[in-house]
């Protein structure tokens, strides 16, 4: 009688064991699901200030294809304004558009105003895409976008960090980062018009 007790206390035992198993095995299953469908942050959270202090809220942008650049007016990528116009004059009407961020972070290139940013743009490249007010775009106090742009736990796609001046980032149709291109690629290389034209 006794052998049969402790049989079937074992028995028990063993079964109480393989459910337990069987729970962490759900319990891992789970987590593992919910990380794959964690859903990353998009650009659309962000409402920021233009050149002449309006707002400027980015979910209206919703459905474009989105070129975000740091810019500076004493750089010797400076030129480059007159490229991302000529790119954005070509793509405005296509749900393409450009966002500048002037940024004085890289030998104090960008030490103007942000009235005087505004007369240097159109005066000289004759800039009439988006220009936001300046901001820092690395370091201790950089820019919520830019936390964004460059950290992969909030984009989903990669760590970067803004290296230079006219640094771009490439945002698809629903709000995502795609790409990031050094400063020296030109807004009008052939891998930023693919990925415009590509539907």
């Amino acid at each position: 009688m006794k052998k049969s007790v402790l049989g079937i206390f074992f028995i028990l035992l063993a079964l109480g064991a393989c459910k337990k198993e069987s729970g962490a095995k759900h319990s891992t299953e789970v987590i593992k699901e919910e990380t794959a469908n964690q859903v990353t942050e998009t650009i659309y959270q962000f409402q920021v200030e233009d050149l002449y202090g309006e707002a400027f809220d980015f979910s209206n942008l919703k459905g474009k294809k989105i070129m975000v650049v740091n810019t500076a007016s004493e750089c010797g990528l400076t030129p480059q304004y007159a490229e991302l116009q000529k790119l954005y004059d070509t793509y405005k009407d296509q749900n393409f558009v450009i966002v500048g961020f002037p940024a004085n972070n890289f030998g104090g290139q960008e030490p103007g105003t942000n009235k005087e940013i505004a007369t240097f743009c159109k005066e000289n490249y004759g800039v009439t895409f988006p220009m936001m007010s300046k901001i820092s775009v690395k370091g201790a106090d950089m820019h919520e976008v830019y936390h964004f742009l460059t950290e992969k736990s909030k984009n989903g796609l990669q760590d970067s960090e803004v290296s230079w001046n006219f640094q771009k980032y490439l945002l698809n149709e629903k709000g995502e980062l795609a790409m990031v291109l050094k400063p020296q690629t030109l807004p009008t290389d052939p891998k930023v018009v693919d990925w415009i034209e590509t539907k």
